[in-house]
C-alpha cells in the first residue's frame, strides 16, 4: 500500500471550539473589514470583525432566551448570504449544533434531516422555505421554533437576546470542547437517504489553523472574496470559516447567475468555485470572441496560454518566442478576461469535481492560479490541495498538514487526520463500513506520485465493467466532454454492456448562442436542438476528439442526446452537482435501450 503523511504546522488545542476563531480574529484587529454587504443601490458596505461579533453574540443570546440548550441541534436552510454565517456562529456561541439544509431540498428531505438530527429549531430564509418546513412540521415533534430570516422573526430574536447576561452567554459558548459535535452535515445522497456526518469543533479549528499556515498567499487579511457556492455544502462552509480565521473580507451572492455582473465592482482577489464555473468562463469568452469575429484569435491565445503554463513546469522555462506571444496576447486577450473577473483575481480554489489539465493550464497561463482540491463531507472539505508555489496541474494536490493518505490494494484512497468526521450520526453500521481502524475509506480510486501528489481516477462504486470484462472509470471520459460549450452534462454508461455509450444533455444557455454563430437561423427549442443535424454532428466531433485519448474499450461508441436538462430540480443531480446515476438510468432507460438496440 502507498502511504503519505503531512505533519501539523500548528499544534492542536483540544480545549478550543469554533467560536475561538472569531474571538481571535476580533482580538487581532476589531476594526478590520471582515465582510461586505450589498446596499440597495448596488454598492457594498463593510462590516468590521467587532460588528460581526456583536451581531453573533446578540443572536446567540436570543437563541438562549428561546430555550436552546447546549448540545441541541438547530437547522439552517437558506441561500448563500451574510446571515448564514452569522447564524452558524451564533448557534455555536449558544452551545448548539448546526444542521445545514440545502435550500433546494424537498419537503421529504427536510423532514428526514429535521427528524433524524433531532433539530429543535430551524432558520429558513423566506416564506416559500417556511411552507416546505410547515408541511412536515407535524412529523418532526422535537421542532419547537421556526424563524424566518427575511421577517421580523429575525429582529425579534435579536431583541430577545437583550435579556440574557454576558455570563450566561459565556457559559454556553465555552460548554463545548474541540472533541464535541459542532455540526451534522448530511451527504448529498446519490442513493437512499442522506447520511449525517458528525464533524467536531476541532474539525474546523485545527483544520483552518493548519491550512492557513500552509497557504499564506491566500489565507491573509489582505485578500477578499465573493462566496456564491452553497454554504450548506461543506466546501463553501469550511472556506467561510477559514475566511474568518484568516481575516479575508467576504461578500455573498445567492445566485451564480449574478457573479459575472458583480465581479467588476467587488474586485475579489481570490475565488472559490466548482469546475463548471471555470468551464463557463472559458466557453463564454470563446463564444463572445466568435460573435465579434475574433474566434481564431481567442483560440490561438488559448493555445499559447496553455503552452506557456506547461513551459513553466519545465526547468528551462518558456522560450523567448513563447514569452513574446504570451506578452502580445496578454494585452489583446488575457487582460480582458482578468478585467471581466474584477481585475484583481490572482488565485482560485476549485473543488467538487476534477478541473482537468486543459483548464488548469489555461487559467494559469492567463494569470490566475487555480488550486485544485479534493475532499468529502466526511473530511470537512479539503483534505488535499495544490500549493501556490508547487503545483502539478491535473493532480488534485498534496495532503494538508495533519492529514494522511494511503492507497489501498484495490486503489481506493484512504484518509485520516485532524479533519476526519468522528462517524455517521446514528448509523453505526455505516460508520464501521467507512473506517479501517483510523483510516476513512473515501470510495474514490486514486494514485500517489513520489512527491505525495494525488490523482483521482474515478469513483469506486461508479466503475463500469463491460461485458468484455474491461473496467472503465466514467469521470475521465465525462469531464473533457463537459468542457464543450454545447454540453451540459454527460453520463457515460456501459456496465455489463458490450461497449461504452453516453447520455448527453445540452446546455440551454449556450445552445442559442452557438446555433446563431454556426449558421442555424431558426430559434430552436431544447427538444428541437437535440434533433438538429448540425448539433448532432458537432457533438459527434467532440466525442471523436475525446475518444482519441482513450483505448478502444474505453471509447464512446454511441450516444443519445437527451431533450431535457439534467439538474438538481429534475432529480438527476445532487445539490453538489454530482450525477445521480441510478435515477438517470431509470428515467432514460428508453435512451439506453436505443444505444444498445443493434449491439
Amino acid at each position: 500500500m502507498e502511504f503519505y503523511d503531512v505533519p501539523l504546522n500548528v499544534a492542536t488545542n483540544p480545549n478550543d471550539n469554533a467560536t475561538v476563531l472569531l474571538l481571535d480574529r476580533v482580538g487581532k484587529n476589531p476594526d478590520h473589514a471582515l465582510f461586505s454587504r450589498k446596499n440597495s443601490d448596488g454598492s457594498w458596505r463593510n462590516v468590521t470583525s467587532a460588528e460581526f461579533l456583536s451581531e453573533v453574540q446578540t443572536l446567540a443570546k436570543g437563541l438562549i432566551s428561546a430555550g436552546l440548550k447546549p448540545g441541541e441541534a438547530v437547522a439552517l436552510m437558506s441561500r448563500t448570504r451574510y446571515e448564514w454565517t452569522m447564524i452558524d456562529f451564533a448557534i455555536w456561541f449558544a452551545g448548539g449544533v448546526v444542521v445545514p439544509i440545502y435550500e433546494t431540498s424537498s419537503s421529504e428531505q427536510i423532514e428526514w434531516i429535521l427528524s433524524d438530527s433531532d433539530s429543535v429549531a430551524v432558520f429558513v430564509e423566506n416564506e416559500e422555505h417556511l411552507g416546505r418546513v410547515e408541511k412536515v412540521q407535524s412529523n418532526t415533534p422535537r421542532l419547537r421554533n421556526i424563524w424566518r430570516i427575511d421577517s421580523t422573526d429575525f429582529s425579534d430574536l435579536h431583541k430577545a437576546g437583550e435579556k440574557v447576561s454576558d455570563a450566561d452567554l459565556e457559559k454556553a459558548r465555552t460548554n463545548a470542547e474541540g472533541s464535541d459535535l459542532a455540526t451534522i452535515v448530511y451527504t448529498s445522497g446519490t442513493t437512499g437517504n442522506p447520511k449525517g456526518c458528525e464533524l467536531t469543533h476541532s474539525s474546523f479549528v485545527d483544520h483552518c489553523r493548519n491550512a492557513a499556515e500552509e497557504l499564506p498567499e491566500i489565507a491573509n487579511d489582505r485578500q477578499n472574496s465573493l462566496i456564491f457556492v452553497p454554504l450548506a455544502h461543506i466546501l463553501g462552509r469550511y472556506v467561510a470559516v477559514l475566511c474568518i480565521h484568516a481575516g479575508i473580507r467576504v461578500g455573498h451572492l445567492p445566485d451564480t447567475k449574478l457573479v459575472a455582473a458583480e465581479l467588476p465592482g467587488f474586485q475579489p482577489t481570490f475565488l472559490l468555485a466548482v469546475p463548471r464555473v471555470f468551464e463557463k468562463v472559458y466557453n463564454n469568452a470563446e463564444l463572445k470572441a466568435e460573435a465579434g469575429g475574433k474566434g481564431k484569435i481567442f483560440r490561438t491565445a488559448a493555445h499559447v496560454a496553455i503552452d506557456y503554463s506547461k513551459a513553466l513546469d519545465d526547468p528551462k522555462g518558456p522560450s523567448f518566442g513563447l514569452k513574446l506571444k504570451h506578452t502580445v496576447f496578454d494585452k489583446l486577450v488575457y487582460s480582458k478576461l482578468r478585467a471581466a473577473m474584477g481585475g484583481q483575481v490572482k488565485y482560485a480554489i476549485s473543488g467538487g469535481a476534477p478541473l482537468g489539465e486543459r483548464l488548469g493550464h489555461f487559467f494559469r497561463g492567463i494569470g490566475l492560479i487555480v488550486l485544485e482540491g479534493y475532499g468529502l463531507t466526511e473530511t470537512a472539505a479539503a483534505a488535499v490541495i495544490g500549493r501556490v508555489n508547487w503545483q502539478k496541474i491535473g493532480k488534485v494536490g498534496r495532503a494538508l498538514p495533519g492529514t494522511g493518505i494511503k492507497i489501498a490494494e484495490d486503489g481506493e484512497v484512504w484518509l485520516r487526520g485532524i479533519n476526519i468526521m468522528r462517524g455517521y450520526w446514528r448509523n453505526e453500521a455505516a460508520t464501521r463500513d467507512a473506517f479501517s481502524e483510523d483510516w476513512f475509506r473515501s470510495g474514490d480510486i486514486g494514485e500517489l506520485d513520489e512527491d505525495g501528489f494525488l490523482t483521482i481516477t474515478g469513483r469506486k462504486k461508479e466503475i463500469l465493467v463491460t461485458a468484455g470484462g474491461k473496467n472503465v472509470a466514467p469521470a475521465p471520459i465525462e469531464d473533457p466532454l463537459r468542457a464543450h460549450p454545447l454540453i451540459g452534462q454527460v453520463v457515460v454508461i456501459g456496465d455489463a454492456k458490450p461497449f461504452i455509450g453516453a447520455l448527453i444533455s445540452l446546455d440551454p444557455e449556450m445552445v442559442p448562442v452557438w446555433a446563431e454563430q454556426n449558421g442555424i437561423t431558426e430559434k430552436l427549442t431544447l427538444a428541437e436542438a437535440t434533433k438538429h443535424p448540425t448539433i448532432r454532428e458537432e457533438l459527434q466531433k467532440a466525442v471523436d476528439e475525446v475518444n482519441a485519448k482513450f483505448s478502444q474499450a474505453e471509447q464512446i461508441k454511441a450516444f443519445e442526446i437527451l431533450d431535457v436538462e439534467l439538474t438538481e430540480a429534475s432529480g438527476h443531480l445532487t445539490p453538489s452537482l454530482k450525477i445521480k446515476r441510478p435515477q438517470v438510468m431509470k428515467d432514460f432507460a428508453i435512451h439506453v435501450d436505443r444505444i444498445y438496440a443493434n449491439a
